[in-house]
């Protein structure tokens, strides 16, 4: 690409397109990137750098995979588009695809085109099912995400609703429990003494809340801080919604599709919920596709009443056809041993850097799904930036990812720590070279790090050491 058609782009974009969650004077030089391949992304210069966020969180069987490509291509030569009251085949083989990896129980599907409006459909559908016992509020939790539209963006815990109530545009009915957050602890408690109150006080929210219909969390928080909770958990979070008439849904927009080494995270704890929300690697984010996943228990119960929801591209055959093609590419995938071999090298390689790097305060995560939590103080755990400074402050982990972009390394940070979270085809090698990389941008903040003799926190899995 020459120079002249790099800033005749550049200035149409920034002067026509908006840029999404940002004030639009910070989206000037947006990086104009012309290509990608396996784990690395291309500029319009030819400089490559390491994906090791998967863009966000998304790309998880890395760029340009054939197969997945070739099927969609194939789908758009045959069918490009139907509208979602017809059958195809496509919508079948996706249905059929879906069942061999789902956690057991659920069974039926609702196909949109993102995770935010896998969430909508999540809770209209709860809504309608405890419509006549006047049951229609939601739990969910601070440290979470849950989608931009106005139903998912007011179940989200982090700075973005703020901004998105000021638009007065959230709804009715939501509550927010405690973390299960063992780095910060809400409660000021350790694991496992804290006989996870944490937990407990969900049951205390849902009896003296009333007309509590769901429990709405991601099991692995994703962008506020992969968060891993205590093994008991999940377990106790199904007992009390069984015993209390309670939906659990679980949103794995961005935890799901192997991210944690197993299909769902959820199914790390042996916990089946009602509903299962999914998105982004489904398709390996090659097309835009978003899954409710339900039991036959609520698909039973539109037998006879309205499925009120739907849209134009519900079910839309082009972006359908990656979904299956997905599955299988992650079956070849962990058939051959190298998500699972790279994940612990990938562990052991960030808590080294934690070792080494003072502003690390905690390393935690689950397969190819870590963050490094930056503190300015390991002994008191001070943080550099706080909720309230993001999209209005200077962060410090905004000036790591910049240093590391600098040198090769794309890496997603949010104001309290950075994104690990690397395609599941990477290799050992190339996750040495992003440590690397990483290294040495981390220096940033060792710089404004007071030194301290506590070692870094290792909350991986949910136990503090």
């Amino acid at each position: 690409m020459s120079e002249k058609d790099y800033k005749r782009y550049l200035e149409i974009i920034t002067r026509h397109v908006y840029g999404t969650w940002r004030a639009q004077k910070f989206w000037r030089e947006p990086l104009l990137i012309t290509g990608a391949e396996g784990v690395y992304i291309y500029d319009y210069k030819g400089n490559k750098y390491i994906d090791f966020s998967s863009q966000l969180m998304c790309v998880n069987l890395g760029h340009g995979n054939k197969a997945v490509i070739e099927a969609i291509c194939e789908q758009a030569r045959k069918l490009p588009y139907i509208a979602p009251g017809f059958a195809d085949e496509v919508r079948a083989k996706t249905a059929e695809a879906l069942l061999q990896i789902m956690p057991k129980g659920l069974e039926c599907f609702f196909f949109s085109t993102s995770g935010t409006e896998a969430n909508e459909a999540a809770i209209k559908m709860t809504r309608m099912y405890f419509e006549r016992e006047g049951k229609y509020k939601i739990l969910a939790r601070y440290r979470s995400y849950h989608g931009a539209t106005s139903t998912s963006i007011t179940l989200t815990g982090d700075p973005r609703r703020w901004w998105a109530e000021r638009a007065r545009c959230t709804i009715q009915g939501v509550r927010f429990i405690p973390d299960s957050y063992c780095y910060r602890c809400p409660f000021g408690l350790r694991y496992p003494e804290c006989d996870l109150v944490c937990a407990r006080y969900v049951e205390y929210m849902i009896k003296e809340e009333g007309n509590v219909a769901a429990v709405f969390l991601e099991p692995v928080v994703g962008t506020n801080g992969i968060i891993v909770p205590p093994k008991e958990y999940y377990r106790m979070l199904r007992e009390m919604c069984d015993e209390n008439d309670v939906f659990l849904i679980t949103d794995e927009v961005m935890s799901g599709w192997y991210r944690t080494g197993k299909p769902f995270a959820i199914q790390h704890w042996d916990t089946v919920p009602d509903i299962l929300t999914t998105a982004k690697g489904c398709t390996g984010a090659y097309t835009p596709v978003g899954i409710t996943a339900t039991t036959r228990r609520i698909r039973d119960y539109f037998e006879e009443n309205v499925m009120c929801h739907g849209h134009t591209y519900a079910g839309h055959p082009v972006a359908l056809s990656a979904v299956p093609a997905a599955v299988r590419e992650y079956k070849r995938l962990f058939e051959s041993g190298l998500p699972q071999r790279v994940s612990e090298h990938l562990k052991k390689r960030l808590y080294e850097l934690a070792e080494d790097h003072p502003c690390i305060g905690d390393v935690r995560g689950l397969g190819h799904f870590w963050a490094l939590e930056t503190v300015r103080n390991r002994k008191t755990k001070e943080p550099f930036n706080v909720k309230a400074d993001k999209f209005v402050k200077p962060l410090m982990n905004d000036r790591i990812a910049s240093e590391a972009l600098k040198r090769g390394l794309y890496v997603v940070s949010w104001y309290s720590h950075l994104l690990i979270a690397p395609p599941l085809i990477i290799t050992e090698k190339e996750v040495d070279r992003a440590c690397e990389i990483l290294d040495e941008a981390l220096k940033v903040a060792d710089a404004e790090a007071e030194r301290t003799d506590v070692p870094p926190s290792m909350s991986s899995e949910g136990v503090v050491y």
